[in-house]
């Protein structure tokens, strides 16, 4: 038997009107009825990522932000540069939920096996619209949480421990053996440390600060480089040279660091090539970029050879790209290490409404290692 549950809730929602304005504010929607294969869950935790902040906020100059409405119900406005317009012509004037996963308690079921056997059960979820305080999905999607793990813990099910596996799945799969990732003292970064010290797996840290690289070597690193020191390039490419890491995720994006990474794989490579070549060396060396914390322009200064790419990885195709088994597989470990390898600690926990304060907003927006606030849409609606 379903658990009673209202008949509207609330649901964070993001809109670009055409007048040149950002609009975030919470939506009073009808709670849905499960069907056959679906399951409705109360979402308990949900966190605030870099991903689900570029849909809540788009290119907004969030200097120009006010707050108007209620406190249980405040509507942010905040003013979107002209020249960034143009590029929002896909979602202008449409009200779009935030989100991409977050955990809950399944107080509703259709009528099918696989959905009445969630009833009660903590899942976690990836599907969209999850800053809301019930969220109805198939069944067969959630992620069934082993027993004694809360909303909470598992908040971060996916767009973190999927993606650091995804990167060291994509270095096997096009046959690497060793990688680099930028911003790495992250939560992400500090997952994928995790990862590859069970696995066996070289990995270089590329951070920004002294406390960064203090905060990963006491979590067991061993090449951790500072980009802010001024011998960077040489520790790096001695880093490379030590590891043999050819393959680079890099969560920067704008400026010269992909660029520095390869110049640098590729003087790692010449340390042991025994013919010049005006090409460069015969070792393909690749950067992937995968976040955007600067968004300014790559800049590439060609002094790595001819063999070499950069491009973009994203986790949605890659999880389509390995298939469904593989995927699975990575869910599986996720489930199975969720209070070792793949957890997530939070600086604060905010409702919906304290989600749209105008401090928590400059307090989430702003980089800050370590620093993951998550929504409990529950909170202050028990």
């Amino acid at each position: 038997m379903a658990t009673p549950t209202p008949g509207t809730a609330l649901e964070l929602r993001s809109l670009v009107r055409k007048s040149g304005e950002l609009e975030l504010s919470l939506v009073s929607v009808p709670v849905p009825v499960p069907k056959a294969d679906e399951v409705l869950v109360r979402i308990e935790g949900t966190p605030i990522n870099p991903s689900d902040m570029g849909l809540m906020f788009g290119p907004a100059d969030m200097s120009t932000a006010r707050v108007s409405g209620t406190r249980d119900e405040p509507v942010v406005t905040a003013k979107v540069p002209e020249a960034a317009m143009k590029a929002l012509s896909g979602r202008i004037d449409q009200s779009m939920p935030v989100g991409n996963e977050g955990a809950g308690v399944v107080v509703g079921a259709g009528e099918a096996p696989e959905a009445q056997a969630l009833m009660g059960r903590t899942v976690a979820i990836l599907g969209g619209a999850m800053y809301t305080q019930y969220r109805c999905v198939k069944a067969k999607v959630c992620m069934v949480l082993p027993s004694g793990v809360t909303p909470a813990e598992g908040a971060s099910c996916f767009v973190n421990p999927l993606t650091s596996q995804g990167m060291v799945e994509t270095m096997r799969r096009e046959g690497h053996t060793a990688l680099v990732h930028t911003a790495a003292a992250s939560n992400l970064g500090q997952m994928l440390n995790r990862i590859c010290i069970a696995d066996n797996v070289a990995l270089v840290n590329i951070v920004r600060s002294t406390q960064q690289a203090d905060l990963l070597k006491s979590l067991g690193a061993k090449h951790v480089c500072n980009s802010s020191e001024s011998g960077f390039t040489e520790a790096l490419t001695e880093a490379l040279v030590a590891t043999g890491a050819t393959i680079a995720f890099d969560a920067i994006g704008g400026g010269a660091l992909a660029g520095q990474i390869l110049g640098c794989m590729e003087a790692a490579a010449n340390r042991t090539t025994k013919e010049y070549s005006r090409y460069g060396s015969a070792v393909f060396k690749q950067v992937y970029i995968y976040g955007n914390l600067d968004t300014g322009p790559t800049t590439l200064s060609r002094s790595y050879g001819m063999l070499w790419g950069v491009g973009g990885w994203f986790l949605t195709p890659f999880l389509q790209k390995i298939g469904r088994d593989a995927a699975q597989k990575l869910r599986d470990r996720v489930a199975a290490e969720i209070r070792t390898t793949f957890a997530s600690h939070y600086t604060k926990v905010v409702s919906l409404a304290e989600a749209l304060g105008l401090e928590e907003i400059r307090a989430y927006r702003k980089p800050s290692t370590g620093a993951k606030v998550m929504i409990n849409p529950a909170k202050g609606h028990a």
